[in-house]
């Protein structure tokens, strides 16, 4: 079919526009200058932007710059765009001119169309909706709201509940003994509790590291305008704003003390990313830990029982994979990937603006995302239906010649060395070997190598 058009005015004159687009001239001409990917900004950042929209205008009639009329069908508009009633509409590529000002101009034209059709008056997309702000501000605002809110609502309760499914089966597991490792081999004994319990707080600290980057992150460029100077706004323009949007969101915003610190510059998003790649790595690492321990189950280390959700092989009938922990590592990988994006973008701060805010953006936010339901599937898929292989836990302790450690103040380094070697060697236990060996008595080498004692 042959796609309709109507004819839209913008500064550089008149563009053709599909019929049945909300937006304007100026984004249809960014979605004829970008045909890049298939990437779109998410619904995050688009409810942000409307908030932004909305407190703008709320902001602007108080200060009287709008008539109530025309603030009204703003906010009416933009309360619509953070419904997600418009998400089609917003249609510009994440690969576009590095202010985003084609978003930004995207979100004013489809509220100044919805706002025109309520008021009947022509309500302007840059002198009305974009009043007091720029692509500049907004933009970076629309990015620390967006992210600040979805860490707050998605990610931080998805990584509680699984530090509360790990410290439960810690507790559960407090006396399942098992060998530890280190370079991959046999070290002394652990629990599987001791085990959990770290990973529940190699957790609880990332938790601890992202919690504290919002700080930062919830200071918002709003009131820069242009270059952060505030050109075009009235006085406390961005704090009013950010009161606004603090009491829409019920989450704290405040504006930032130094708008050059937002605008050139985008390290409090750097500091963000690294949080969340820290996490990712952590959550990468007890996956991996967990799939080694659930290898096997013949030549593998058979330690754990992960469940089996679905047929591993497409030619091995029978065969079961780790399919949880390998998810969650491509999710890491994935994170620290878009965390290197992050961190050569924050290098773009020429002067007073930075000029790679889309990707930036985009990345963040897929970041949060991806960890945010890749942990919660990690913890009801796995996690929770985790269990010990009890048997083979018991018979790898009792084989594990590095014991032997505990019987170095009783006979010496370079003894114990010999004594664990010949248990290697022989495929005997330490026990065996002491009592062949007539060192100790079975009662003394019973309590020395009591596992509870060296735990």
């Amino acid at each position: 079919m042959t796609q309709e058009f109507r004819t839209e005015k913008d500064s550089m004159g008149e563009f053709q526009v599909p019929t049945e687009a909300q937006y304007g001239a100026s984004t249809a001409r960014a979605v004829d200058n970008f045909p890049i990917s298939n990437l779109r900004f998410s619904r995050s950042f688009i409810k942000a932007l409307g908030e932004i929209k909305k407190a703008c205008a709320e902001v602007n009639l108080k200060n009287k710059l709008l008539e109530k009329k025309v603030a009204d069908s703003i906010i009416n508009a933009s309360q619509q765009v953070v419904n997600g009633d418009h998400d089609t509409d917003f249609v510009v590529d994440i690969f576009q001119t590095g202010s985003g000002t084609s978003t930004n101009m995207n979100a004013n034209e489809i509220i100044a169309k919805i706002a025109t059709d309520i008021s009947n008056d022509e309500i302007h997309p840059n002198d009305h909706v974009n009043m007091s702000q720029s692509s500049n501000d907004v933009i970076p605002t629309a990015t620390n709201i967006a992210a600040v809110t979805d860490i707050t609502e998605k990610l931080i309760p998805s990584i509680e509940n699984l530090i509360s499914s790990l410290e439960s089966k810690a507790k559960k597991w407090e006396k399942i003994y098992k060998n530890g490792r280190t370079h991959l081999m046999d070290a002394t004994p652990v629990s599987l509790g001791q085990e959990f319990n770290g990973y529940a707080a190699l957790l609880s600290e990332r938790l601890e590291d992202i919690r504290a980057s919002l700080n930062n992150a919830s200071k918002l460029a709003i009131g820069g305008t242009a270059v952060g100077t505030g050109i075009n706004a009235p006085d406390n323009y961005g704090s009013d704003v950010a009161e606004e949007i603090s009491n829409s969101l019920g989450i704290k915003f405040t504006e930032v003390e130094n708008h050059f610190t937002r605008q050139g510059s985008r390290e409090e998003i750097v500091h963000l990313s690294g949080c969340l790649k820290a996490y990712a790595v952590s959550i990468f690492k007890i996956a991996n830990d967990i799939r080694w321990m659930g290898s096997g189950p013949i030549s593998g280390l058979n330690e754990l029982k992960i469940p089996a959700l679905q047929p591993g092989s497409s030619i091995m009938p029978g065969k079961v994979n780790p399919v949880i922990p390998e998810m969650m590592m491509q999710v890491s990988a994935q994170v620290i990937g878009n965390d290197n994006t992050i961190t050569f973008s924050s290098s773009h701060g020429n002067f007073e603006l930075n000029t790679m805010l889309p990707v930036m953006a985009h990345n963040l936010l897929e970041s949060i995302n991806l960890l945010s339901t890749g942990t919660d599937v990690f913890e009801k898929k796995l996690i929770k239906d985790l269990e010990p292989n009890t048997e083979k836990l018991e018979e790898n302790i009792q084989r594990n010649s590095i014991l032997v450690t505990a019987l170095v103040p009783e006979i010496g380094y370079d003894k114990a060395a010999e004594i664990a070697k010949e248990a290697i060697s022989k495929s005997k236990t330490i026990k065996d070997v002491l009592l062949e060996k007539q060192l100790l008595s079975e009662k003394q080498i019973d309590e020395i190598l009591d596992i509870e004692k060296l735990i």
